[in-house]
């Protein structure tokens, strides 16, 4: 399928409303014509924890969000985009409770990495640990499998034994259920899949175990093999140095640009152009645009190579002061030498601007004026602040970015200012015809930011004044007329 080249929503399956019928309610009331280019449902699938990124299968959908009828009737007027976690599943899932209680005579058993596939008797090696890139102290946790205490590979999570598996990408049996579940997506109109966690998938000792090359292209090409067969579009998700996700991009996929949430944040916090311009200069077209997700900000290792450390902590130590936390570099050989080990800024884009609404509403200009498909968080589209309580309800840095909205809230929300302003905007990105031409950086002092898009006799430029933080936009409409539009 052709990927349209229109704004894309972001959000859980209760976050706006509920459940997936209020989801797509609500869609169609206020939104018909705001996301047009689809609607990722970050996971509804019955999960352990993670917040849906612990599923324990992909053949059904969480009773409490609905069904999978839920699902095909959003995408039978918005495509829609799931999740798979390509490296993991659940320790509840009936694929691991199997393998638990049958050890190797399950049939499962080759779904899962026992460490003495790659060490002698199960017992790694610290030499091999420290080279990693670790998202936890230990990358494998300890399960008693048929009796016999057993190290078994997982990458995530934060108990001693981890809720997220790890998964043999190698296996005969990996290959036939991820064709099954996404035989099962499009049978349910789902026309876009991400790739979550897809840069841990391939293990090999003296290396990171990180987006592995070559030999992450070989699984990257099975599965989008399979993904074709049923006309599916693939989006990985890859956290990693900029020129490894440019790498991938070479290879024909798209990727994610997470380098431009903080090339945007530093631009409008510094009133300097200088870096962004530079940036949007130099990039893979392919990518999908983000400035919030369901994670915070990426920091390292998105953007090394690419920003000064003395910035980038006078903007961290900002977006702390407004209310942000951080997630950290846990390994460290992926720590800066000076210590800067910030992975991720927690926090709504809303409230890391400091609830500037010019400020915000320049911000969304430059995402959607950026080359790619635009995608905008819920609690983004809805210019939330952060949400302290679901931070300590949850337990998670990332919780204050994760409101669930109720139907109320959705339409206080819409109708205030800023969003109304946002919502304008995304529209113009949506109909304009210049947005699928070419694209320039223009000339501009270090204080603003020109982006510029033609197509025939369409064309449209983006004037970002980073001191006032106040954005133009000039274009030709259908009747020729040069027209300013003050966002």
């Amino acid at each position: 399928m052709a990927l349209k080249n229109k704004v894309q929503l972001i959000t859980y399956p209760d976050s706006l409303g509920g459940d997936l019928k209020s989801l797509n309610n609500v869609l169609n009331k206020y939104f018909a014509d705001v996301f047009e280019g689809g609607v990722h449902i970050l996971p509804p699938f019955p999960s352990s924890g993670d917040r849906g990124f612990a599923p324990l299968t992909y053949m059904k959908i969480n009773d409490e969000f609905g069904t999978w009828d839920d699902v095909k009737s959003i995408g039978e007027k918005f495509d829609v985009v799931l999740d798979v976690m390509v490296n993991h599943i659940s320790r509840q899932s009936e694929y691991f409770q199997d393998f638990l209680q049958k050890g190797r005579q399950s049939k499962y058993a080759d779904l899962f990495i026992t460490l003495d596939k790659y060490w002698e008797n199960g017992e790694p090696k610290q030499e091999d640990i420290d080279k990693m890139f670790l998202r936890r102290k230990k990358p494998y946790s300890t399960f008693e499998i048929a009796g016999k205490q057993e190290k078994v590979w997982t990458t995530f999570g934060k108990s001693e034994a981890s809720e997220q598996i790890d998964l043999d990408v190698k296996s005969k049996i990996f290959k036939e259920l991820f064709s099954d579940f996404f035989k099962k997506f499009s049978e349910n109109n789902v026309k876009i899949v991400r790739l979550d966690a897809v840069g841990y998938v391939i293990k090999k000792l003296g290396t990171s175990c990180f987006f592995v090359e070559p030999d992450i292209y070989e699984f990257m090409n099975w599965i989008k093999d399979i993904a074709n067969s049923y006309g599916i579009e693939l989006l990985p998700e890859v956290h990693a140095y900029y020129e490894i996700q440019y790498r991938l991009a070479e290879h024909g996929f798209w990727i994610y640009d997470f380098i431009l949430p903080y090339t945007v944040l530093e631009a409008l916090s510094n009133k300097s152009s200088k870096s962004i311009k530079k940036y949007l200069s130099n990039r893979p077209k392919n990518q999908f645009t983000t400035l919030d997700c369901h994670d915070g900000v990426p920091v390292k290792p998105d953007v090394d190579g690419l920003i000064d450390t003395s910035v980038a902590r006078k903007i961290v130590n900002e977006s702390v002061e407004r209310g942000a936390n951080l997630s950290r570099i846990l390994s460290e050989e992926h720590k800066d030498k000076d210590g800067f080990d910030v992975h991720q800024i927690n926090g709504t884009y809303y409230s890391l601007l400091n609830k500037d609404d010019d400020a915000y509403i320049a911000s969304r200009a430059i995402q959607f004026f950026t080359p790619g498909i635009p995608q905008v968080y819920y609690v983004g589209a809805l210019a939330g602040e952060n949400d302290d309580e679901m931070l300590k309800a949850t337990g998670d840095g990332r919780g204050n970015n994760r409101h669930n909205y109720t139907l109320d809230e959705i339409e206080e929300a819409v109708n205030t200012q800023v969003v109304q302003r946002l919502l304008k905007l995304m529209r113009f990105r949506n109909k304009y015809e210049a947005f699928d031409g070419d694209f320039k950086v223009m000339d501009s002092n270090d204080n603003e930011l020109k982006l510029f898009w033609q197509k025939e006799d369409k064309c449209c430029q983006l004037n970002v004044n980073l001191i006032t933080n106040k954005s133009i936009i000039e274009y030709i409409d259908e009747n020729g007329k040069k027209i300013n539009y003050s966002l």
